[in-house]
């Protein structure tokens, strides 16, 4: 609060001055941490078998990962100050280490397909996916999850942000339904109507959807990438494949489920087909903007999944897309300049990727996974990769971002259960699926999650229990029904 002054001037009142002096005081105390560690990894001996420079590297790492988690600045500050740490210290040389993450082809699909995406938010098209969807199977709470997990599963190839998949098409159509069947977020009554069902089943819809193709989630691409300097090679068909059987037995499973464990008190929802196809009405005939869009997004779909036969690499067929789509007007480059999203992904990815890969380069990468390999060294292979697996999944618990534990953790676990024996592609697969499926399991876990905590819908505690639940779901079903499909791909 703030009071006017007789010249319409604010002054700060105590309770504002508190706030700031907390805010200050959490913040030196954030700092204080990403220093303290950072300097305890950067003066700690260096092993044998590494670079020189290999834990200086490995503190600079450390201490960027760790300040993604605190957030004490914005996810790019966080990156850029780590890269000047690194250039500055001599850990990493400007003209060959510094900014070989920029070059990454992975990243800038990823950059790519955040401007795709915009031209279903901007054209209007992915409403009206989901619009037709509960105008076909909204007449029950049940059918509705199903119809929202339909329009998630739709736009997931050529949406990379989750969180703009989730939050931008998702939930404006669930916060709509919610709102006419009387359930608001202000009373425990009222929120469990329907509002709470819809929200916190369309975030592990969105885990599920995001583990199905490479451009699903903006870490996926980036876990590829990992895997290639690994010798494993993994295209776009080869993910969806693997991922389409036990992804699709997820999908018809998860609202079912969510129903059971945190069921709505509205089970009939008549009115929502007509409601629309009302908006559908008022939406009228397709626009020539939105016949461009879906037809762009069917030629993208091929060339991702043909890419390979018809030596069109992914990257470049993305930015066919984006130059249909600048032809046709369907997007501009004002639109493209004004997605902050795409910059900051573009700066922050390629910052740590750019270490990850001077990580490996320096030999640190080997090293830990020798050490880890030496732990599990005495289990077979199947369950030296369950217990990587496991543990891949729930340290999660310690981070605030799909991406940041890809990035800190892919590359060492993959390379751990590639030295106890497991099957290179399966390993890289597994690891990349559970990527995806650790993103409902707390509030703070991922973009999706962070938007339908904001709602108010969900209590913390309600999402430690059901969180937890439904991630012991796509454990099994991934793993019995994954491990199945694998095996008739011969992956196993």
């Amino acid at each position: 609060m703030s009071t006017a002054t007789p010249a319409g001037k604010t002054t700060a009142t105590p309770t504002d001055d508190r706030k700031r002096a907390k805010a200050k005081k959490s913040m030196a105390i954030k700092v204080a941490i990403i220093a303290i560690v950072t300097l305890a990894i950067y003066f700690l001996p260096v092993p044998e078998g590494v670079d020189p420079r290999g834990m200086h590297m490995t503190a600079i790492f450390v201490g960027t990962i760790l300040g993604l988690i605190l957030q004490p600045l914005p996810t790019a500050s966080v990156a850029l100050i780590g890269l000047a740490v690194a250039m500055i210290t001599g850990t990493m040389n400007v003209k060959d280490e510094a900014l070989q993450g920029f070059s990454s082809s992975s990243i800038w699909l990823i950059v790519a397909a955040f401007f795709i995406a915009d031209g279903f938010l901007i054209t209007g098209l992915g409403r009206r996916i989901a619009l037709i969807f509960v105008r076909m199977l909204g007449k029950s709470s049940l059918g509705l999850s199903y119809g929202m997990a339909i329009t998630d599963l739709i736009l997931a190839p050529a949406t990379p942000s989750n969180t703009a998949r989730a939050g931008g098409v998702v939930y404006p159509i669930i916060k709509s339904l919610a709102t006419v069947n009387d359930s608001h977020p202000e009373s425990d009554e009222s929120r469990k109507r329907l509002g709470s069902y819809l929200s916190l089943t369309s975030v592990q819809v969105n885990t599920i959807t995001s583990a199905m193709f490479v451009t699903a989630m903006a870490g996926n691409p980036i876990a590829v990438g990992f895997a290639s300097d690994a010798g494993v090679e993994i295209s776009w068909g080869t993910w969806a494949i693997a991922a389409l059987v036990p992804g699709l037995v997820a999908l018809v499973t998860m609202p079912w489920v969510m129903s059971k464990v945190y069921a709505p008190t509205v089970k009939k929802t008549p009115e929502a087909p007509s409601q629309a196809a009302q908006q559908l009405h008022e939406m009228g005939k397709m626009s020539s903007k939105e016949i461009i869009m879906l037809v762009t997004f069917l030629l993208l779909l091929v060339l991702w999944i043909s890419g390979s036969a018809l030596g069109v690499d992914a990257t470049a067929a993305a930015f066919v897309g984006i130059a249909i789509l600048l032809c046709t007007k369907v997007l501009t480059w004002k639109d493209m300049a004004a997605n902050s999203g795409a910059w900051s992904t573009l700066i922050f990815f390629s910052v740590l990727v750019g270490m990850a890969t001077h990580l490996n380069d320096l030999g640190v990468i080997g090293w830990i996974g020798d050490t880890a390999a030496a732990a599990v060294g005495g289990f077979s292979w199947p369950l030296a990769l369950l217990i990587l697996g496991l543990v891949y999944f729930y340290v999660h618990y310690f981070f605030a971002s799909n991406t940041a534990q890809i990035v800190a953790m892919y590359a060492v676990f993959l390379g751990t259960a590639i030295a106890a024996g497991a099957p290179a592609i399966l390993a890289a697969l597994v690891l990349g699926f559970i990527g995806n499926l650790i993103g409902g399991l707390t509030h703070y876990a991922s973009g999706p999650a962070g938007v339908i905590y904001g709602s108010g819908y969900v209590t913390t505690s309600e999402w430690f229990r059901v969180g937890f639940i439904a991630s012991v779901v796509n454990i099994i079903i991934w793993g019995v029904v994954g491990t199945a499909w694998w095996m008739v791909l011969g992956y196993v």
